[in-house]
């Protein structure tokens, strides 16, 4: 079949990545927008856009109604779903084929029999691939999990089943901590995918998180293209990967030849990754990712395979176009995922405006990126902002290249985690390569005063107010019209637009905002070091906390965040209701004697 034009069911980095790989195929492209994505850089990016709804994923990214109605309007063939949202959704997969639209993924069946991740357990048992020891069906609850538990003995992982990329994933390492993860799992994988049921498995306590990339085709062919190192995390989640893993060649050949295996079994047809964990000469099957991956980039470096180009031709029907012995590596490939958050705070995320933004260039140098100088990360959605890549020759090269390159970085407005991945650097783990999936959070304890200085010496003021538009006429604006969005050029506006601008102050850096604990100024509030919904209450009037005791869980940028009392003390009122939306510095709770403001 021939695809004209794609509907990229997608934001950000991703959605602008999927449709420089659609120009360079000739395929027109569709974005879709919410409420707060209607200034995006992925919006301006396509050749349409049409807007789907609110903030809330629930009502936009996710309502598949709404990604089919877009699409029948627009007059779409194909749907291109990035990762998240609906990616790895079996259901929308086999909605879209229903709708006559080509898919651009694997098929429902791969989709249901891998995406979750207790199927694909069973799946890779079958195959022949070592499992991480774990449940084998849904729990279904806390109790279940501790009954689980006594059998296999702590710390264990709750993992939501649709999950991915570290969302929908808690840590008990002993009864005390089930219900709190298991609660925290289950709501995040509701809010990022919309599905809370979760699974058990043994946690390792310091593996390597590797991962092989695999591509399928209609006709029966898979072949791998390599492996990545993604050990460096933060709260489960990726902060930088690298390709080749630095791991010994018998278990590289193993992981290899297993990745193939297991798409061969399932007769995957499109990108996937099989994730696994690797501990000294041995590796467990983790899960699969039925899409693209966030970290794809340092493969399509070292491979020289378009991916998402591949995705897309392979679901037009076509076999592909090399086979393994044609697949030949070059150098070190390093990604960075350049995030909005306060490494200092927990690596909490930091929604704001960007007041300064430059990218790094030169030989070797790739950024990925859907931001801009001017335009205000929205709350609602993960923290992402871009992702830095280098290629080097070798290791060595790659580091460096890569050390240059933060230092070419400029954001300005927000943290973000460049000048803590430029201390990571130094680290002498990572610099032999033998750090695992612990090595963040045992840096951070080592270092994090390096840290904190680093976010302290970048705090300084913003150097001017606010800029977003271009002087001088003509000015070009957006309108929608039936909820389709059109770019209009509109001449006289910019002496008023200028004149605006000159009202809208700069926003002043957040790395002072926030810290590793929730504290109040005057000690007698537990105030909120961020912008959210209260999620969860733990404490109620009268209740005598702990230093340090956990009092309320705030949702903020889907991940949910827990906020402790800075001092033990009694609680004289709760100043907040489950639901409601929080301000970064208003109280939560505040001691015996004081009331909120």
């Amino acid at each position: 079949m021939s695809i004209k034009k794609i509907l990229i069911a997608n934001r950000g980095e991703i959605a602008i990545r999927v449709m420089r790989a659609c120009r360079e195929l000739g395929i027109a492209s569709v974005a879709v927008y919410s409420e707060p994505d209607r200034f995006s850089a992925h919006v301006t990016a396509a050749d349409e856009a049409m807007f789907i709804g609110p903030a809330a994923a629930a009502q936009s990214y996710l309502d598949v109604e709404k990604i089919l109605t877009a699409a029948a309007r627009t007059g779409c063939d194909a749907v291109h779903p990035g990762y998240g949202f609906l990616a790895e959704n079996a259901s929308f997969a086999a909605r879209c084929a229903e709708a006559g639209l080509c898919f651009v993924g694997p098929s429902a069946t791969a989709i249901k029999r891998m995406g979750d991740k207790i199927s694909a357990r069973a799946v890779a048992h079958e195959a022949g691939v070592p499992v991480v020891p774990g449940t084998i069906e849904p729990v279904a609850g806390p109790d279940a999990v501790r009954d689980w538990a006594e059998h296999v003995g702590y710390p264990i992982a709750i993992k939501a089943s649709a999950g991915g990329g570290g969302k929908g994933l808690k840590i008990a390492r002993g009864p005390g901590d089930v219900d709190a993860a298991f609660s925290l799992a289950s709501k995040e994988a509701v809010a990022y995918f919309g599905d809370g049921t979760l699974y058990v498995e043994r946690y390792l306590e310091r593996p390597k998180h590797v991962e092989v990339q695999v591509l399928g085709d209609k006709h029966g062919n898979v072949v791998h293209l390599g492996e990545r190192d993604c050990s460096l995390q933060r709260r489960h989640q990726k902060v930088v990967e690298e390709t080749p893993a630095r791991i010994l060649p018998t278990v590289r050949q193993k992981l290899q030849a297993a990745a193939v295996k297991l798409g061969a079994a399932i007769g995957y047809d499109s990108a996937g990754t099989i994730e696994c964990l690797v501990e000294g000469d041995e590796f467990f099957f983790l899960e699969m990712n039925t899409r693209i991956q966030v970290e794809h980039t340092i493969t399509e470096m070292t491979y020289g395979v378009d991916l998402v180009k591949a995705q897309i031709r392979i679901a037009a029907g076509e076999p592909l176009w090399f086979t393994q012995g044609q697949l030949t590596p070059r150098g070190h490939a390093i990604e960075v995922r350049v995030n909005a958050e306060t490494p200092t705070a927990d690596f909490r995320p930091c929604p704001g405006t960007i007041t300064r933004y430059i990218e790094p260039g030169g030989p070797g140098v790739r950024v990925d990126s859907g931001v801009f100088k001017g335009w205000t990360i929205p709350e609602s959605y993960d923290s992402l902002l871009a992702k830095l890549v280098v290629l080097g020759q070798d290791r060595p090269e790659a580091i460096a290249r890569l050390r240059r390159a933060i230092g070419e970085f400029r954001i300005e407005g927000v943290d973000t985690t460049l000048p803590f991945v430029a201390l990571l650097l130094d680290d002498d783990e990572f610099k032999r390569g033998d750090y695992a999936t612990p090595t963040i959070e045992r840096f951070m304890r080592e270092r994090g005063n390096a840290v904190a200085a680093a976010y302290a010496d970048g705090a300084a003021e913003n150097d001017g107010l606010l800029q977003t538009a271009e002087s001088g006429p003509p000015t070009e604006i957006a309108v929608e019209v039936d909820d389709k969005r059109f770019a209009v050029r509109v001449f006289g506006l910019a002496d008023t637009a200028a004149a605006k601008r000159s009202q809208v102050p700069a926003r002043r850096s957040s790395a002072h905002d926030a810290r590793s604990k929730a504290r109040s100024a005057d000690g007698e509030h537990v105030i909120s070091p961020m912008h959210g919904i209260i999620a969860q209450l733990r404490v109620a009037a009268g209740d005598t906390v702990a230093e340090n005791q956990v009092v309320a869980i705030v949702e903020a940028m889907k991940m949910m965040n827990e906020i402790v009392s800075p001092r033990a003390g009694k609680v004289g009122s709760v100043d907040v209701k489950i639901g409601e939306t929080i301000e970064s510095g208003a109280p939560i709770v505040s001691f015996d004697g004081k009331t909120g403001a």
